[in-house]
């Protein structure tokens, strides 16, 4: 079990990356749109240019790792995210900067669907909720970590020096994670059923040797042979009548995910603090308190995945994230936003996101697809689930500007009702079973 948590623990750092470089534009927007004299639209696109990159990097993740591996393309997504962090921070036009979050954009893309497949491949049936929910952790620890790191540099200087140098730095220091994924990887062993795939069994048992007994560690060799010679290698095979229904799960959990509105509050939460009538500095601290509920609940969430399961989580998140969002969008319609009601209950919301939706979808997207095709699948939904960040952070400040925040929030209620009632009628509940016993579920 140490062995695995140990593997598990580095392959999330991918986590940390994909948090902080999606976050670290929320401390920074407010500078970057005084430095390049930005309109509303394209503040959004300031935004929403990373998660270009992200739909690329999530739609060609699955067909590079299936054939080159899960390691070596996680590599070059470390170095895909150095290079965005280093052109961001540099940047003299606002075209330079799109370009450059755009190629941070192809490294993020690519981590945030193999690092949780990855960690899904080489864990244990019993653990393997809490193991793939590592990655989410330190997501939103590298959130946490960038409003803090925001806030610090923002109080380094004046107005003037944070509009000039500021984001500069806010988008530079995501070079330091990103060196350090980078050199961690070498360290880490191949996903065993990678290795099965390219008929490498006696390296996949050797692997598997170090997080099972040896009865078991053959026993899943086996399982695995036997998985793939039962499936044919195209992906037409995801839209056969069982596994057809797995793709719909997945991409649908993917897309609401992201519709109930938690990138918007992420993103744009400093921006939604000084709309209450805070200042810049009471905003950036109100921000840390959002980061610090996100990693407290998704400890949480990581205790009890594998306990409770993960449809009663869904269940119970949506649904209080949807009380939420109504009564934020109340407090908004009816002006009472100068007191601590609207900061309560986008914590409690975030809190709610950060036991469910959070870790949850992500560790289901790792679960539910076949073993041959697990890595283009699982990219398909991943691309539909950054497709759906970009709307959604593309549209929320003209949304914001034109609707007002009462209807915007209201509007994302609604995707929560929605969650709930498509959770409760058709997601499957995965814990405890092998991956290759969800696959036969699917089947039957």
């Amino acid at each position: 079990m140490l062995f695995v948590s140990l593997v598990s623990a580095i392959a999330a750092i991918g986590g940390l990356l994909f948090g902080f470089d999606t976050a670290v534009v929320s401390g920074a927007i407010g500078f970057l749109s005084d430095r390049f004299d930005l309109s509303k639209f394209e503040e959004g696109w300031a935004v929403s240019s990373l998660i270009v990159g992200c739909v690329v990097g999530a739609g060609f993740s699955g067909m590079l790792s299936d054939r080159f591996g899960r390691k070596k393309v996680l590599i070059v997504a470390a170095l895909l995210f150095i290079i965005g962090s280093i052109g961001s921070a540099i940047p003299d036009t606002f075209s330079f900067y799109v370009i450059a979050r755009m190629v941070g954009g192809l490294g993020i893309g690519i981590t945030s669907t193999l690092c949780p497949l990855y960690n899904a491949e080489i864990a244990p049936a019993k653990y393997r909720g809490r193991l793939v929910a590592l990655n989410q952790l330190a997501t939103v620890a590298g959130i946490s970590l960038v409003y803090f790191v925001n806030s610090g540099i923002a109080g380094m200087g004046d107005d003037a020096w944070d509009v000039a140098n500021a984001w500069r730095w806010m988008f530079g220091v995501g070079v330091v994670p990103g060196l350090l994924f980078m050199v961690l990887l070498f360290f880490v062993p191949e996903s065993p059923r990678w290795l099965i795939k390219q008929g490498k069994s006696l390296e996949a048992l050797n692997i598997l040797l170090k997080i099972h007994g040896e009865e078991d560690a053959r026993k899943e060799v086996l399982e695995i042979k036997e998985s793939f010679k039962q499936e044919n290698s195209s992906l037409k095979q995801i839209f056969s009548p069982g596994l057809r229904v797995a793709l719909i799960v997945g991409v649908v959990l993917a897309v609401l995910q992201q519709v109930t509105g938690i990138n918007a509050v992420l993103y744009y939460a400093p921006e939604i603090f000084q709309s209450m009538g805070t200042g810049t500095d009471s905003s950036l601290v109100q921000t840390i308190f959002i980061g610090v509920v996100n990693v407290l609940f998704t400890i949480l969430a990581i205790w009890l995945i594998d306990k409770v399961g993960r449809k009663l989580l869904l269940l119970v998140g949506s649904g209080l994230m949807t009380i939420c969002l109504a009564v934020i969008g109340l407090a908004f319609h009816t002006g009472h936003t100068t007191g601590p009601l609207v900061l309560v209950f986008i914590l409690i919301y975030v809190a709610a996101f950060a036991v469910s939706l959070g870790p949850v979808v992500w560790v289901v997207l790792s679960e539910i697809f076949p073993n041959r095709i697990r890595g283009r699948a699982t990219a398909i939904a991943s691309m539909a689930l950054w497709a759906a960040d970009y709307a959604v952070s593309q549209s929320f400040p003209p949304l914001l500007d034109s609707a007002g925040p009462a209807p915007t929030f209201w509007i994302f209620g609604v995707m929560g009702v929605i969650t709930f009632f498509f959770t409760l009628r058709v997601v499957p509940e995965t814990k405890g079973k092998s991956l290759e016993e969800i696959e036969t579920s699917w089947s039957k």
